[in-house]
């Protein structure tokens, strides 16, 4: 019994999760969309965010025309979400296919306007593929001569976030030790 129910859950740990249809509502930036998902009478936003893809952060470079490319290629029209799972922001991770059977992931990597993130779709040689070919014909991003990817661009963004909030707190006379802070304003002292 204990065996049928181990493969009871591998097989359901594996089976694709279903795709549905909705109508693009929202362009966060050029990797996360909101759908709005009709089931009868229920209407849902759902967040998506582009499996297989990182897309420039706000205060990257291109990332004005990426979250643009993204609108004119899908806002306001019914496309196809292809569900891989969930992200840890409770997103979407999906492949957004259009009317016309086109993957929005895939072209957003073809026209330069985002990476293929290999850390989370590492067998993607779609994408990898995609993403020479608009290298090589510099499109995009790659009309940069050192584009930062936007992962590597948030890692270093966090580190001067975090050495500035130290810096900050040590002005105002208050230490960090680890995890913890360390204030005048805290210590007993006579």
């Amino acid at each position: 019994m204990k065996r049928l129910c181990i493969a009871l859950l591998l097989l359901l740990a594996a089976a694709p999760v279903l795709a549905w249809s909705g109508k693009v509502v929202g362009v966060t930036d050029g990797d996360t969309l909101t759908v709005l998902r009709i089931q009868g009478e229920k209407k849902e936003e759902v967040k998506v965010r582009l499996y297989g893809i990182d897309a420039p952060e706000k205060s990257q470079p291109f990332y004005a025309q990426s979250k643009a490319t993204a609108s004119a290629l899908v806002f306001g029209k019914v496309v196809d979400v292809q569900a891989k799972g969930k992200d840890r922001y409770g997103r979407t991770l999906a492949e957004v296919i259009s009317e016309d059977k086109w993957s929005l992931n895939r072209a957003l990597v073809w026209y330069g306007m985002a990476w293929w993130y290999k850390k989370y779709a590492p067998k993607n040689k779609d994408l990898e593929k995609l993403e020479s070919e608009a290298r090589k014909a510099k499109r995009g991003l790659w009309t940069d001569a050192a584009p930062v990817p936007p992962w590597q661009w948030r890692e270093e963004h966090k580190k001067k976030t975090s050495a500035a909030a130290t810096e900050s707190l040590i002005l105002r006379g208050e230490a960090v030790q680890g995890d913890v802070l360390h204030s005048k304003a805290l210590r007993n002292e006579a």
